[in-house]
Order: structure tokens, then sequence, then C-alpha cells
């Protein structure tokens, strides 16, 4: 089985290298047309926010689907790689309110109570997860194992929820505002 896992890698490369590749593919053309566009930053870094939780999201699912597989290896790189665009994205963020503070939903009707549905949801688990997603890192690095997979059951499904909705908010701040509102 192990000399199958090792053809396949070697077929496929390193799923983390093609997976950053294609999120640079994703992201360097989105923000350099807004560059191009004249955007200022207050709306070039809430993007940069959202592709650092997609890109987040995206190490998630491979690290699951590796695991699922028994590609221990692949699933640490993963996981490692989609906490630390999450880590990224919460020192991002938190600049980003300190700079600008808080962004309000301009819509007024049933598109902001879903807005604010998803955005409140988001926070809550957010801030659940990081204490989570902590204690499920240290308890891989430290080999006890039984209980990583226990407490990953629940951390897994908080953390990717919270990554997309992060993407979700955003889009529905930002570029479908007018639309919706």
């Amino acid at each position: 089985m192990s000399e199958e896992r090792g053809a396949e890698t070697r077929v496929f490369g390193r799923p983390v290298a093609w997976i950053t590749f294609a999120m640079a593919l994703v992201s360097v053309p989105i923000l350099g047309y807004m560059v191009e566009a004249g955007a200022p930053w207050d709306e070039i870094h809430p993007a940069l926010n959202a592709l650092l939780n997609a890109t987040s999201a995206a190490f998630l699912v491979a690290g699951g689907l590796a695991i699922k597989r028994r590609d221990v290896g692949v699933h640490r790189s993963c996981m490692v790689a989609a906490f630390i665009a999450s880590s990224i994205f919460l020192a991002s963020y938190l600049a980003r309110y300190a700079t600008t503070g808080t962004h309000y939903y301009p819509g007024e009707g049933w598109d902001r109570v879903l807005y604010l549905g998803i955005l409140y949801s988001h926070m809550v688990l957010a801030a659940v997860l990081v204490p989570l997603a902590l204690r499920v890192l240290y308890l891989a690095w430290t080999k006890s194992f039984a209980r990583h997979r226990r407490l990953a059951r629940v951390a897994f499904p908080i953390w990717l929820y919270v990554s997309v909705t992060g993407v979700v908010v955003y889009l529905m701040l930002y570029p479908l505002a007018g639309v919706i509102a």
C-alpha cells in the first residue's frame, strides 16, 4: 500500500504545492485587477482576507481528503498550511479592523437578516475555533492521536464553516452588496 501511495505522490507531486500554486493563480489576477482598476487599499485588503479564508478552506478540504485516504504526510502538510493561512488572515483582519473599524451592511431587507445570521454565526464559531484549533494541533504535535482525532471531528467542520463563511461575508458585504441591496 505504501508503494502505491509513493507512486501516487510521484505522479501528482506535492499537493500543498499544487494548492498553493492554484490559489496564486486565482489570487494574483484578482488582486492585480483591483490594483490596475485603481481600487484603494481599503477595498483590496478585504479581498485579500477573503482569499486567505478561501486558501484555508482549500487546504482543509485537501487535508480532510488526505486523512480519509490515510495519507498522514499530506494531511499534516495541508492542515499546517490551513493553520498558517488562517493565522495570517486573523492578523490581517485585526489590522484592517484596527485601521478602518466596523463595516456596515448596506441592505435593509431579507438580505440583511441573512447577512447578519451568517456573520454572527461566523463570529461566534471563529471565537470558539481558536482554542479548538490550537488544541487539535497541539495533540497532533505531541502524538496524542486518539485525542487529536476525537477533537478534530468537532473542530474540522467548525473550521471549514468559518473559512467558507468568511468568503461569503466578504462577498455579501463588498461586491454583492450593491446588487442585493
